[in-house]
């Protein structure tokens, strides 16, 4: 059984790390939008301090109590993603209509619907003969999502739910049904969407629509690339002088290989390694049936996006947008993460005690 100390430690380490690398990747547009460089370390260092709040609160948090809320939460994270699809609540931001603005910050419905559908998926499956809703659920929470529109996202909800189906013992026919099916889906999603067509022919052919839609690919393969062994130094990018979109959410993972190098993202792609590693023992020594699917609902989330990410900026996958753990910014994206790695925690020490 992992130890919940060098856990935190783990998690606190790469928020850190996230914040350097918010704040160097981010200098060049919070000087030209807002006049301050670092206006987004400031707000990343709130949302940080909220996280953290929510990761401390939640590992002393009794994880066996969310079960019995699990259903309440599904129905108001369904509230929640109508809700901000609606015109005139919503709000619009590079074609998507993701989040919901509060006047002093907004929040983001879909990630909230990742730790939701784990809470609620945990409980469901501590019992048989539950695919059909499952399934149904799904369903209907992706298709929400995608109105967003957010495949990204979609993708990561529903691989981190069938993980966790099989996980608590599902049927190996079903799961593979299911995966063809939404094979299936992302396929139609794909051609009926331009920009997702376009996507797929620059993962393809890397010199396609070289100043459309492969330019982030191929400026973040510039950046992998001039990082070298060593990498630039930190501070040193040329990237994030307005080459490269999205340096400081999306492309983030490309800013650290410029800065750090080979040896910075292995140092990186080690602490995931570990953290995921340590998330699915906590799953495999967890004596209750809810606990055990939680842990691997919340790994799998965490794993999922750090490979989707990944892999995408290294032109592995196609590109798509979806945070690098702990280290994009976003204040959504980031409490959520830290507040269900809280749970991790919890479930840890629960049952490192026995």
């Amino acid at each position: 059984m992992p130890n919940h100390r060098s856990l935190f430690i783990l998690i606190s380490v790469l928020t850190i790390f996230g914040l350097v690398m918010v704040g160097s990747a981010s200098v060049v547009d919070a000087s030209r939008n807002f006049g301050d460089k670092w206006y987004y370390l400031k707000l990343q260092m709130m949302w940080s301090g909220i996280g953290l709040a929510g990761l401390l609160f939640f590992s002393r948090f009794n994880h066996l109590k969310l079960q019995k809320f699990a259903l309440h939460m599904l129905v108001f994270n369904l509230f929640l993603l109508v809700l901000v699809i609606l015109p005139g609540v919503g709000t619009s931001a590079l074609g998507a209509r993701r989040w919901i603005n509060l006047g002093f910050f907004s929040v983001q419905p879909s990630e909230i619907a990742k730790i939701t559908l784990a809470i609620y998926f945990s409980a469901l499956f501590t019992k048989k003969d539950n695919f059909l809703p499952f399934i149904t659920i799904l369903g209907v929470v992706c298709g929400l999502v995608m109105l967003q529109p957010d495949l990204g996202t979609s993708l990561v909800i529903a691989s981190s739910a069938l993980l966790t189906y099989f996980g608590s013992g599902g049927r190996l026919s079903r799961l593979l049904a299911a995966v063809v099916l939404g094979i299936f889906a992302v396929t139609i999603m794909t051609i009926a969407a331009p920009y997702r067509l376009n996507r797929l022919k620059s993962y393809l052919d890397v010199s396609h629509d070289p100043l459309g839609s492969s330019y982030q690919i191929r400026q973040a393969l510039i950046a992998l690339g001039s990082g070298g062994i060593f990498g630039q130094g930190l501070g040193q990018s040329k990237q994030k002088y307005a080459f490269l979109p999205e340096t400081t959410t999306d492309s983030i993972f490309a800013i650290v290989g410029e800065e750090f190098g080979f040896i910075g993202t292995a140092t990186v792609l080690v602490a995931y390694t570990l953290l995921i590693l340590q998330g699915y023992q906590i799953a495999k020594s967890a004596k209750n049936k809810f606990s055990a699917n939680l842990a691997t609902a919340i790994t799998s989330v965490l794993g999922l996006q750090v490979f989707i990410n990944i892999s995408a900026i290294s032109a592995l996958l196609p590109l798509t947008g979806i945070p690098l753990s702990f280290i994009s910014y976003g204040g959504s994206s980031l409490v959520i993460m830290l507040a269900a790695a809280g749970i991790l925690i919890n479930i840890n020490k629960t049952y490192a005690k026995n």
